[in-house]
């Protein structure tokens, strides 16, 4: 909540340990995605994770005495919002992760809010012009280039990178489109998790037998990791970030994003042995400093943090 005399951000007990967990739990979804990977392709990932994480947010759709929507045009958009919100990103991130490092991938998905803020500026639907704001996507594009380093031969321009940024922007699409076709249409954040994963769940098993049927190595390591990718990455997960939206407002959630590149460049030098690359680490901070200038709001009135709408997740990944 927020102090209005003074302005200040004051967090309600057991929020930082939630955003905390939070961060560690999507941070960590990269790392899951690699030994995902060592049994199954990425469709096969996408699937399981996505039918997992509809199965826990239905489940708990249904302990909260809601339901899902019936209407064809609810379902219908929040299928376009699964397309670009759920089953492209999680199939790029583990195609890409074949040939990237977990850690990389933490990195480039901060790109969202970068993409975000670009594609809001190229419809018109982006009003605040602040210089900061520009500044910010500026430099956060600037931190990718450093991260890819074309003009190096050992730098990061390849296909598996391409395939980690583009689903960063398929985020930043969904969260648009979700913005203006969406939110505030009567459904509640629950219902909009839970529908648009179950279309994703739905949309992916249609394209199994043309894309997902390569031969799967059952061993314990992938099945336990694509089960706690679905079940806390994405299912848990999501519930933990509404109910930090719900505690500090969906602007002051968004501050969990800036720890998940972290959280994954350091899983994945510890547990996978992947080099702390400096120019990475140097491209990481460019691009979180970036990021944050984005976030920079004009000074006006203070507005408390209880009145912000709730809105989709911010960095399911």
């Amino acid at each position: 909540m927020l102090d209005e005399a003074q302005g200040v951000l004051v967090n309600k007990p057991g929020t930082l340990i939630r955003m905390g967990v939070l961060a560690l739990l999507w941070g960590s979804s990269f790392l899951w995605i690699k030994i995902a990977l060592t049994g199954l392709s990425p469709v096969q990932i996408t699937l399981t994770r996505t039918a997992l994480g509809a199965a826990v947010l239905v489940a708990l759709l249904y302990w909260k005495k809601q339901r899902l929507p019936r209407d064809r045009t609810s379902w219908l958009r929040l299928g376009f919002a699964a397309v670009f919100g759920s089953a492209v990103p999680f199939a790029l991130f583990a195609l890409g992760e074949q040939t990237v490092d977990s850690g990389v991938a933490g990195v480039l998905n901060a790109t969202t809010p970068l993409w975000a803020l670009g594609i809001g500026l190229a419809l018109g639907t982006e009003r605040q012009r602040n210089p900061a704001r520009f500044a910010g996507l500026v430099l956060g594009f600037a931190g990718v280039l450093l991260i890819f380093a074309p003009w190096q031969k050992a730098g990061l321009a390849s296909w598996g990178a391409l395939a980690c940024l583009a689903a960063a922007a398929s985020y930043a699409v969904s969260y648009a489109y979700i913005g203006s076709k969406v939110s505030g249409r009567g459904l509640t954040p629950m219902q909009i998790s839970s529908t648009q994963l179950v279309a994703a769940a739905g949309m992916t098993a249609v394209v199994v037998p043309v894309a997902g049927t390569q031969p799967v190595h059952l061993s314990w390591q992938p099945l336990v990791a694509v089960a706690i990718l679905g079940v806390f990455g994405t299912g848990v997960a999501f519930v933990l970030n509404y109910r930090v939206i719900e505690d500090e407002g969906a602007t002051n959630a968004t501050m969990v994003g800036y720890l998940l590149p972290v959280v994954s460049v350091l899983l994945g030098a510890l547990f996978l042995g992947e080099a702390l690359n400096l120019r990475v680490v140097a491209g990481m901070v460019v691009v979180l400093v970036g990021v944050a200038l984005t976030r920079k709001q004009p000074a006006t009135a203070i507005v408390p943090v209880a009145a912000e709408a709730p809105t989709p997740a911010a960095t399911l990944k």
